[in-house]
């Protein structure tokens, strides 16, 4: 059946990318068994780019038919009135969904898959834990850290011998190394001249390919792959079990801190090993036994703990390097803006005397509203996050009109958002940093945008908890190396975002590095 099935589907492909060819502007078509299968295969490598054509010559929703047999009808959206009902008003009436869970299967039961009172418990513990006192000052001190004794050595370096650099190699090495300091409090030391590979890091990228290819693909497909064994899906298995040893890892030397062996973050900053997130909870578990004497021995169990750093780890390092790698790229090839932000940092910001992170330098890093606008509309362009995906657990009719049952999948396209003229204007595919600007008696401040119209984020009761403390790892970083690098695009050298779940480039980015 599969045979015949992939024979048929090939034949389809075929005759619609010939027809796609001569005409651009027509939907995909609906083919009888296949549904409209074959339009977005054909499409597979730019499914975001895809996605938003089709919205944009439909009004911003469009209803996609999937093949009989693959459970594969979805409602796609990028009208924010519908983003705002989904997210906000309806909010109850909007889950997971049922294929959720099994789709993100590599995420467990952490904050990102949890649904109702698991989802509720897991956001409030969270919340408290970023809020406590000296966690955000150990967040700037930690990036700072990291840009000063990592990355800014390597550009050096680049800059010195002449020789090209992936940029989104060394950001994601960078934002990997500071989540697992700020969650796990565990330094993985990937960011160094030598450039390790370590298989932790690169895991996460299999992940999220393959997280992006089930929402592609009937269920019946990937699942037959993952029973075989085969392609992304045998990846994603790899990367589950190398996930699993390093968090078990991380957490056999949380456990054992007081060995000579431990390597912790201990430096000049003693006191920070006991601010990452994974010692809070521990300590939070302690506080439950203490409060119920008759609590089993084991109130939160091993698999829990896992799923919990792993959820808090996804949810900050590809998301800052993501957007780190964009960033650099819309200023690479809009100098104006680039040396605009440059004279801003050198105006606001003169470097530091003690080269040590202070407390003081993040009322600092406020007065940079042109690169906080700048970084707004790189997040507008190149959301980290490019689709999410909901189903109503009741009939419900969305302000577009559209009916919709229950279970129905319901995918928001924040990255078609950032690109339709009825949202951001004429110009909305310019980075165009002063649409986030507004003077005010001289003074310049940043624009306030609906969540649901600026989506980077999320919006309603799911919004993203870390929004202040990525623009804080954000504007370290960027003000760091602007100040005394310069960054150039590799002619020729193909900018496109991944296949993936999270927006990254799929052929990174290779620059060439100069001094100021």
């Amino acid at each position: 059946m599969y045979v015949l099935l992939i024979f048929f589907s090939i034949l389809f492909l075929s005759y619609y990318y010939h027809l796609s060819t001569k005409i651009k502007r027509t939907p995909p078509i609906n083919w009888p068994v296949l549904g409209m299968l074959p339009g977005l295969l054909s499409h597979r490598n730019r499914v975001h780019e895809f996605l938003t054509d089709v919205l944009r010559q439909n009004g911003g929703t469009f209803m996609f038919k999937g093949p009989w047999f693959g459970n594969m009808d979805m409602l796609i959206t990028c009208d924010p009135a519908n983003v705002h009902y989904i997210l906000s008003k309806n909010f109850p009436n909007f889950t997971k969904g049922r294929d959720f869970r099994e789709i993100f299967e590599g995420l467990g039961d952490g904050i990102f898959v949890a649904e109702f009172e698991s989802w509720e418990r897991q956001r409030k513990i969270c919340m408290s834990l970023l809020n406590q006192a000296g966690f955000q000052e150990f967040v700037g001190r930690t990036t700072w850290r990291k840009v000063e004794s990592g990355l800014i050595p390597i550009l050096e370096h680049f800059s010195e011998s002449g020789m090209e650099v992936d940029i989104q190699e060394l950001f994601q090495r960078l934002s990997f190394d500071c989540s697992c300091i700020l969650i796990l409090g565990h330094d993985p030391a990937s960011l160094c001249i030598e450039l390790p590979y370590l298989p932790e890091e690169k895991a996460f990228a299999s992940s999220e390919e393959a997280v992006l290819r089930r929402h592609t693909l009937p269920g019946s497909l990937w699942k037959l792959e993952r029973w075989l064994q085969i392609g992304k899906e045998k990846k994603l298995t790899e990367a589950k079990k190398i996930h699993d040893r390093f968090l078990s890892y991380c957490m056999s030397l949380k456990c054992q801190k007081n060995d000579e062996s431990v390597q912790f973050l201990t430096d000049d900053n003693d006191h920070d090993h006991d601010l990452d997130l994974l010692t809070s909870y521990m300590r939070l578990e302690q506080a439950e036994k203490g409060d119920h004497s008759d609590a089993p021995s084991n109130i939160v169990s091993e698999q829990t703990w896992k799923d919990t750093m792993l959820n808090l780890i996804f949810a900050g390092k590809d998301t800052v390097s993501a957007s780190l790698t964009w960033f650099f790229w819309l200023l690479a090839t809009n100098p104006v803006v680039e040396n605009k932000i440059r004279g801003e940092i050198s105006t606001n910001l003169p470097v530091c005397e003690t080269g040590k992170w202070q407390a003081s330098d993040a009322d600092k890093l406020k007065k940079l509203v042109y690169l906080h606008g700048a970084l707004c509309e790189s997040l507008r362009l190149f959301p980290p996050v490019g689709l999410q995906h909901k189903a109503p657990v009741e009939p419900d009719t969305l302000p577009s009109g559209h009916r919709i049952d229950p279970n129905t999948k319901t995918v928001l396209s924040f990255y078609s958002m950032g690109r339709m003229e009825s949202i951001w204007g004429r110009d909305c595919l310019e980075f165009n940093p002063g649409r986030w600007i507004n003077s005010d008696q001289g003074r310049q401040r940043i624009k306030t945008e609906p969540s649901f119209k600026f989506t980077a984020f999320n919006a309603g009761p799911r919004s993203c908890l870390g929004k202040e403390m990525s623009f804080l790892q954000l504007k370290i970083v960027a003000a760091s190396i602007i100040r005394g690098f310069k960054f150039d695009v590799i002619k020729n050298h193909p900018i496109c975002p991944s296949s993936s779940v999270i927006l990254h480039m799929k052929h990174g980015l290779k620059m060439k590095v100069s001094k100021c």
